[in-house]
């Protein structure tokens, strides 16, 4: 799990993304890696948390608003590994946005 602190104070949005991944996957691993690393950069990132096992992923990333998120969206690399995604990565996907009104946690090793 990969996040800045997150606004306790007010509400901020999430991005679900939910995949299925086809037989081909050449060159995902490197795109994931940039696209992270991208995203980072974006003003209104906070983070990202994902999760993949036998072929399916969940990435929940975290943005201050929606125009940060659709900035990121037509960011141009972003543009590029959806394509990719569509033409090849995936056999499906889908994307939730949602406003996220409060949080909490636990930590186990926080005491």
């Amino acid at each position: 799990m990969e996040r800045k602190a997150l606004l306790n104070d007010k509400s901020y949005y999430a991005v679900i993304f939910t995949s299925i991944q086809s037989e081909v996957n050449k060159d995902y691993e490197e795109m994931a890696e940039l696209i992270i690393s991208l995203a980072k950069k974006q003003h209104g990132f906070f983070g990202v948390d994902s999760a993949r096992s036998n072929g399916i992923g969940i990435t929940v990333s975290y943005w201050e608003t929606e125009e940060s998120i659709r900035n990121w969206k037509n960011h141009e690399k972003h543009l590029v590994a959806r394509h990719k995604g569509r033409s090849g990565w995936y056999s499906d996907y889908h994307v939730r946005i949602a406003q996220v009104e409060r949080e909490y946690e636990f930590d186990s090793r926080k005491k």
